[in-house]
């Protein structure tokens, strides 16, 4: 978990105009990808797209509720 500034984090497209909703970065470091919640941004999971994949992959499945 790391503090980060809100520059280049893109929200998702079914967050719409509210400010409850999930993040998106690249971090530029090493290839890695940084997830966070809107409403608690000091809070960020940082991983690969592999491991991004996965976790999408689960939450569609309904093996991650």
């Amino acid at each position: 978990m790391s503090k980060t500034s809100s520059t280049n984090w893109q929200k998702s497209s079914y967050s719409q105009q509210t400010d409850n909703c999930v993040e998106l970065r690249r971090q530029r470091s090493f290839p890695a990808i940084q997830l966070r919640e809107s409403d608690d941004p000091g809070t960020v999971l940082v991983g690969t797209t592999a491991s991004l994949g996965a976790l999408l992959a689960a939450l569609k499945r309904g093996v991650l509720l």
